[in-house]
């Protein structure tokens, strides 16, 4: 279905329905298509949109990228090497891991990126729905039979066996099936725009570890800036958060001092371009995120790394694992958060512990310059902090982290997904 084809009728059934065209809804609908499924794609916007984000795609998401037959379609718009990491007066050049995963990253706007996606869920055979918004649903002995939709005005129902929740970090459709986000541990506040550069074909993202304010604070977050092979690079400031010390910032402001901060050394010209802004549950801090027949995955589940604000991977991975599971088993009440926590918790739990300390007062401005004295350390902590740990991986560095993410759930009061 287009979005020039009339509203479903109350009466439209499917096997598979997914709220939400996102990086996670989309994989979740080709997977389930490709099964052999019936699958709808909802989403509340008109394809192509925008999506507030950093544009990064990691080596991991590389991977469920590859797995989707989109290796060569990534390739051709941008390919790098790692992470220039700025900061306390170093600057080191960390390549990409390697190992189990792919050795390159990309860039890629969310708009082509999101929009080519959903294309491909539809070629695989879902039916994608547009500017449908999902405001309710029913339920029948505890299941979702049905979703509720409006869209110009108009009020429809899709019927479903099973459905996917990939409605992003506020996630209303969650929300009416009891999905909480607790905000005890750390959350991240991030803004983005777009300006011409210079370097906008740069092999190296660009982080800046050491963010200062404007009047020369150290603050507890980093920017970015990410050559998109465009002529432009995405460039943003996020920082980090807890219920008991929020980000007390002006992000817009920030993002445009740091820009004018970085236009000489980057060749940055003009002015930014469509600023947005977004708030980040991250690390699981979320709970019920499923039921019998539903659940959610990717940013509406916390899927979001507490030490770099990336998302986009685990939504990739979240979309083929759900419909593993959606294959295995009838009730996914206690299987899919367990199979989060199996996953993500170890990882999740340390990430965001350590996230934590960084909103500590003096803490970042105390261990940063000990870090960037050690390129082995950073190349460490860029495997660490950017989850390029997967479960295949057997060498001293994933035993370790491995190790102190197990310790670390042992301490947490809540534990990722609960």
């Amino acid at each position: 279905m287009t979005q020039s084809e009339p509203a479903p009728t109350a009466d439209t059934r499917t096997d598979v329905l997914v709220v939400g065209a996102g990086p996670a809804g989309s994989a979740a609908a080709a997977w389930a298509a490709r099964g052999g499924l019936d699958v709808t794609l909802a989403d509340a916007a008109v394809f192509p949109r925008d999506k507030t984000c950093g544009d990064g795609l990691t080596p991991r998401a590389i991977g469920e990228l590859e797995r989707l037959d989109l290796g060569d379609w990534v390739r051709a718009h941008t390919v790098n090497h790692g992470l220039r990491a700025h900061g306390f007066g170093r600057t080191l050049l960390l390549p990409w891991p390697g190992g189990t995963l792919p050795a390159y990253g990309s860039a890629v706007a969310r708009t082509d990126l999101d929009d080519h996606l959903r294309t491909n869920a539809i070629k695989a055979g879902a039916v994608g729905v547009d500017g449908a918004r999902a405001v309710d649903v029913r339920l029948e002995g505890g299941r979702v039979s049905a979703v509720v939709f409006v869209r110009d005005g108009e009020r429809f129902e899709i019927a479903c066996k099973r459905l996917i929740v990939a409605d992003g970090v506020r996630s209303s459709l969650g929300r009416k099936l009891g999905r909480e986000w607790h905000r005890d541990t750390a959350y991240g506040v991030a803004a983005r725009a777009y300006v011409d550069s210079g370097q906008h074909d740069d092999p190296w993202i660009s982080s800046h570890l050491e963010l200062r304010g404007e009047g020369g604070e150290i603050l507890s977050g980093y920017g970015w800036i990410f050559p998109l092979g465009d002529g432009q690079v995405n460039i943003g400031v996020g920082t980090l958060a807890t219920e008991k010390r929020p980000a007390n910032v002006a992000l817009r402001p920030l993002m445009e001092f740091y820009a004018d901060e970085r236009r000489e050394e980057f060749e940055l010209s003009g002015q930014l371009r469509d600023p947005a802004s977004a708030l980040l549950p991250m690390g699981g801090a979320v709970s019920t995120v499923a039921g019998p027949n539903w659940a959610l995955i990717g940013d509406a589940a916390g899927c979001v790394n507490p030490l770099n604000g990336e998302g986009i991977d685990y939504g990739l991975e979240g979309g083929r694992l759900v419909v593993d599971q959606m294959g295995e088993h009838d009730d996914l009440s206690a299987v899919w958060p367990e199979l989060l926590r199996e996953h993500y918790g170890e990882a999740f739990s340390i990430a965001r512990r350590l996230a934590g300390l960084v909103t500590v007062p003096r803490l970042l401005p105390a261990l940063g310059p000990a870090g960037m004295r050690s390129d082995w350390l950073m190349t460490l902590a860029l495997r660490w902090m950017g989850n390029l740990v997967t479960d295949e991986d057997r060498d001293r560095a994933a035993r370790v982290w491995r190790w102190a993410g197990r310790r670390s759930v042992r301490l947490d009061e809540r534990p990722p997904f609960s």
